[in-house]
């Protein structure tokens, strides 16, 4: 592993870390139930102990970090994560990062009731990760657990790469969208982002299907090495 890569490894699990740290400091301050679910007009619906509050996402957020870590190991495309690796990274980081924020964004709302506007918080955390995703979709090449898998991306590497260039657009465009909505409105930015991410998925899967039926020359993902840029 590069030096450049432990270096984002060291800034995933800092972050993680951090979490667990803020987690500890909080734990005396709050009390044993508190706020761990809002409906989509930002209002309390779920109570947990502080245990489900505080500890359960850090100790997601590292699961997610390792399952993320190992997922190349046994992906039958492995051999194309090298042509992605730097891009990878930076979907790893990124998920990892966001879901730190949506915990500190939780535990300040529930610490300052009122005050934090949680819902735009977070919806907006949500958008600038698909603005991001968005923008590296591009860089995805044939893999069985990254990016917009459909049987027919899978089988052929023009419907992957077209599918990802277009999809790339589309995250970004859905991301932009809901990030105008949450300076206005929590909820709906909230509903803007599910609305335009369903009609999306719809898009590229139609999408990816009429590329490969118009490709000559449909491989198996796991039988091909990294797809070219053409």
């Amino acid at each position: 592993m590069s030096t450049r890569a432990n270096k984002w490894e060291y800034v995933q699990l800092g972050v993680i870390a951090a979490m667990f740290v803020w987690a500890a400091v909080k734990w005396p301050t709050l009390p044993d139930r508190i706020p761990v679910h809002w409906n989509a007009a930002g209002v309390v619906d779920g109570y947990a102990g502080k245990f489900v509050g505080l500890l359960l996402p850090p100790v997601v957020t590292l699961a997610v970090y390792l399952a993320l870590r190992c997922l190349p190991r046994i992906d039958p495309a492995r051999p194309n994560y090298s042509s992605f690796a730097g891009t990878y990274m930076l979907v790893r980081t990124v998920v990892v990062v966001s879901m730190a924020f949506s915990f500190v964004v939780a535990v300040l709302a529930i610490s300052n009731q009122g005050a934090v506007p949680r819902d735009r918080l977070e919806v907006g955390a949500m958008a600038v990760l698909f603005v991001i995703l968005g923008g590296a979709m591009g860089k995805f090449r044939p893999n069985w657990f990254v990016g917009i898998r459909t049987p027919w991306t899978l089988s052929s590497k023009v419907s992957w790469v077209k599918t990802h260039r277009v999809g790339g657009r589309v995250f970004v465009g859905v991301g932009l969208v809901t990030l105008i909505v949450a300076l206005i409105s929590g909820k709906a930015a909230f509903y803007t982002l599910v609305a335009l991410t369903v009609v999306g998925i719809v898009y590229l899967v139609i999408y990816s299907y009429v590329v490969w039926r118009d490709d000559p020359e449909k491989v198996p993902a796991q039988d091909t090495g990294p797809a070219d840029d053409s």
